[in-house]
């Protein structure tokens, strides 16, 4: 296959500069964030950790995400209750439910919003 994995993430946004920079001091995501193999950073891309990534539709009638949402972000995180003690810190409201950590072996969830009111769902996955 020629695809190597995801190149970008785009969406509408009333405000873009001001979730950027949310997106940016709460989770350290976005252009700008992280380096290269080399150690380098560039203002236009986001270096991820490599790792799994899920990519999955969902029926159009689910309630796993709100309804008038098109999509919900998934971000992998390495630390998750130092994460949900920051977001805290700041203001941010976390929902966790005891049925998302049912299966260990997938790993632990938190879910979150951006100030627009998009989902972001927080996941640790299992210690290797």
């Amino acid at each position: 296959m020629p695809v190597l994995g995801l190149g970008g993430f785009f969406w509408r946004s009333q405000d873009p500069e001001a979730l950027q920079a949310w997106y940016r001091e709460h989770l350290g995501v976005g252009n700008g964030c992280g380096t290269d193999e080399k150690g380098e950073s560039n203002e236009w891309l986001w270096y991820p950790s490599p790792g799994p990534m899920v990519f999955q539709p969902f029926k159009a009638t689910t309630d796993y995400f709100a309804e008038d949402k098109q999509f919900m972000l998934n971000l992998r995180v390495s630390d998750l209750d130092s994460l949900l003690e920051q977001l805290n810190a700041a203001g941010i409201e976390v929902i966790t439910k005891a049925e998302w950590d049912a299966s260990p072996e997938l790993g632990r969830f938190a879910r979150i919003h951006d100030p627009e009111g998009n989902a972001i769902e927080l996941w640790e996955p299992p210690a290797a």
